[in-house]
């Protein structure tokens, strides 16, 4: 969430900054609200200070030897009463006030980055990274084609459990799935990152705090007879992990790394990408996620970036890190890094992860402080996917194919599927 106190002193600021967005909003009916906002609570205080005075000049009063019940304490009592029921009433306009400004500024995603590219599309993407060799080849199949053929998962079979877009993954897909989620979580959690597995069944303040609510209700699936939402990433029950809490400053950086299925109903999306593994309603991903101080985050990026490109270096998946333009970036993002896995049978870069530092947008709409010294300020959060599962699954299947249809797994992989190979049936 955007800062009030910005939106009062500079309003200008923050439409110069969401038009880099191709967001168009103007701010000067909010700024008013803000100011009355402002108003409501600079007279409530100084009409609690007066109370105040006049309750200590009551109690000076009868300790002089003044009669509870004569006039002059009377009046004070009279005066201090009225004074009790203006800052009641103001404490409800501000309270409503407040309710406007933060259903308003809840719709309004983050500010850019100033080093995040200006850009309206993916075209105005900017490739700053290759890593390795991209295999290229006639007659190469598709993830989806090698797994039905190698018996590694069913579509049409989960089509009558659930509906389109879920898919059940069988025998060495079901292993391979597995391995992968270990291996992730082993490579993280030998770097530093603690893993946690939360709940993945969320509230809505949860998925409010991390920005997913209200703008993007439509994209999740709800529970009908609770407040519960099953979690699009785990990004959502992390940043809520520490929601109105005050972390400790030596305590930070605090690095996460959690292993959680997502449900994402993909609203705008029919037609594309309706084979395998690429765009389901449910898949399984290792998220990355970090807590630190405002100095520490743009390091943080780089660093969380990193992390999640060296999956891809130890699985031996060719890639390349894109810098999102502003056009192109989350709701919650400052700046994004996508890593884009290469997959030879589609003959295509697609994404892999999206690692974005969020600056102190989230911390703000979830009340996650640090005290520096005297002051109280808000965390700086990032989260990188490290990595999506199933994305992962179809670029081994591709990169790895033989001709003896059988397919090859990195030597890191193979301890925790147990073979190097998975075999044609």
């Amino acid at each position: 969430m955007l800062d009030q106190r910005l939106l009062r002193e500079n309003p200008e600021l923050i439409s110069q900054q969401l038009a880099r967005r191709g967001v168009e909003v103007d701010l000067a009916s909010l700024q008013a609200i803000a100011l009355q906002e402002r108003d409501c609570e600079q007279r409530r205080s100084e009409l609690q200070a007066e109370g105040n005075r006049i309750g200590r000049q009551v109690g000076q009063l009868i300790q002089a030897g003044s009669a509870p019940g004569g006039p002059e304490v009377r009046a004070l009592r009279d005066q201090g009463n009225a004074i009790k029921h203006q800052v009641a009433g103001l404490e409800e306009q501000e309270k409503a006030l407040e309710q406007q400004i933060r259903a308003a500024l809840s719709a309004l995603p983050n500010l850019p980055s100033a080093e995040a590219p200006d850009g309206r599309c993916e075209a105005d993407n900017v490739e700053i990274k290759r890593w390795g060799s991209p295999r290229v080849e006639e007659g190469l199949e598709e993830h989806w084609q090698i797994g039905e053929r190698l018996g590694l998962f069913e579509t049409e079979r989960s089509v009558r459990i659930a509906q389109s877009r879920f898919i059940t993954l069988i025998g060495d897909g079901a292993r391979l799935e597995r391995a992968l989620i270990n291996f992730m979580l082993d490579l993280h959690s030998a770097k530093g990152y603690r893993e946690v597995m939360p709940p993945i069944l969320v509230n809505s303040a949860s998925l409010t705090g991390s920005g997913q609510l209200p703008k993007f209700a439509e994209e999740s699936f709800r529970c009908a007879d609770d407040d519960l939402w099953l979690t699009p990433t785990a990004e959502v029950p992390i940043t809520a992990l520490h929601r109105d809490e005050l972390i400790p400053t030596e305590q930070l950086p605090l690095r996460y790394a959690a292993y959680t299925p997502c449900f994402r109903r993909e609203a705008g999306s029919y037609g594309r990408d309706t084979r395998g593994l690429i765009r389901l309603h449910q898949f399984n991903k290792v998220e990355l996620y970090w807590f630190c101080t405002p100095e520490q985050s743009a390091a943080a990026h780089q660093q969380i970036t990193a992390d999640a490109e060296a999956v891809l270096e130890t699985l031996e998946l060719p890639y390349r890190r894109i810098d999102l333009c502003t056009g192109d970036m989350g709701f919650s993002a400052a700046r994004t890094f996508d890593l884009e896995v290469w997959l030879p049978g589609a003959g295509s870069y697609r994404e892999i992860s999206s690692c974005s530092v969020c600056n102190d947008f989230q911390a703000r709409r979830s009340a996650i402080r640090f005290k520096e010294g005297k002051s109280t300020q808000l965390v700086h959060t990032l989260n990188g996917s490290g990595l999506a599962v199933g994305r992962t699954m179809a670029a081994l299947l591709e990169t790895g194919q033989q001709a003896d249809g059988s397919v090859r797994l990195p030597a890191a992989l193979a301890p925790y599927f147990g073979s190097d190979t998975i075999s044609a049936v």
